[in-house]
């Protein structure tokens, strides 16, 4: 559990103070805003596509659904640039699912394979497009299958973001009164069919549904954190402020904890967490008058 009179002093430190701040557990980027990070993130992604493409490699990528605000600068630039996706095969992180853990309507706002579809295969011209059998998408009849396949050769590059709890993936803080995790079973966690935790689903509500969380998917498929911490390369981004602000500031100076599993990127060799302003500020900070009593 982390300690409150700790929270509260990771909160205080100026967001301008983070990315050298000498106490950070894990290397940390602050960019300018949406559409900086957007064009970082996609730069990033075909460069090493590229890369690997002159060495006659394929690039084998977690690739997470969203933030959105990738999507546009890199199927532009594979366009643009005639950067082939053919030897990308792509892990997608997660999927929301059901009451009975069927997957969502295709047009519902929480089915990622209809938006992944939509911003991230469907623009890229025909002839430069991931081929099918290269997506592997979450699905719960065919655990078996993805993980033979994600296990079958090394995993080069992590993308993703994190949640209110500092989920990576939907690797969600367990909060069940009666079955608590250990750190190593949340590290050894790997691709299963969940419940999602009350505040995932109340953070969801509020994003998307006016707080209607009656709406909000109640169980999903994720890789575990075994899984997306097996990328060679992890690379986590948020632009989504508020919701993000103190699980940021928790992986960037908290041991590992189970209540927040971002924290274990730690352990990672290669890692690298990029936020904008508006998710690296925090309301503890700019309010040095509050006296919390810690």
């Amino acid at each position: 559990m982390v300690a409150l009179a700790d929270l509260y002093e990771w909160c205080k430190i100026p967001y301008q103070e983070l990315e050298n701040h000498p106490d950070l557990r894990v290397p940390f980027r602050l960019v300018q805003d949406s559409n900086q990070m957007g064009e970082i993130m996609a730069r990033e992604l075909v460069d090493e596509i590229v890369l690997r493409s002159e060495q006659n490699l394929p690039t084998r990528a977690i690739i997470p659904c969203g933030p959105s605000c990738w999507y546009q600068p890199f199927t532009e630039m594979v366009n643009a640039e005639r950067v082939s996706l053919q030897n990308l095969v792509v892990f997608h992180m997660d999927e929301c699912l059901d009451w009975q853990g069927k997957p969502l309507p295709e047009r519902h706002p929480y089915n990622f394979k209809s938006s992944m579809l939509r911003d991230f295969y469907h623009p890229v011209d025909t002839d430069l497009r991931v081929p099918e059998s290269n997506r592997y998408w979450m699905d719960s009849v065919k655990i078996d299958q993805i993980l033979q396949a994600f296990y079958g050769a090394p995993i080069d590059i992590t993308y993703g973001g994190w949640g209110q709890d500092g989920h990576i993936a939907y690797n969600q803080a367990r909060r069940h009164p009666f079955s608590e995790i250990s750190l190593d079973e949340l590290r050894n966690s790997t691709l299963r069919v969940q419940e999602n935790n009350y505040d995932t689903i109340l953070a969801l509500s509020q994003r998307t549904f006016g707080a209607a969380y009656q709406f909000v998917p109640p169980m999903s498929i994720t890789l575990g954190i075994k899984e997306c911490l097996a990328g060679k390369k992890v690379r986590l981004f948020s632009d989504t402020g508020a919701w993000k602000q103190t699980a940021l500031r928790v992986a960037l100076f908290s041991p590992p904890t189970t209540e927040y599993p971002i924290t274990l990127l730690q352990e990672h060799p290669d890692a690298l967490i990029t936020a904008t302003i508006e998710t690296a500020r925090h309301p503890v900070s700019e309010h040095p008058e509050w006296d919390l009593g810690f």
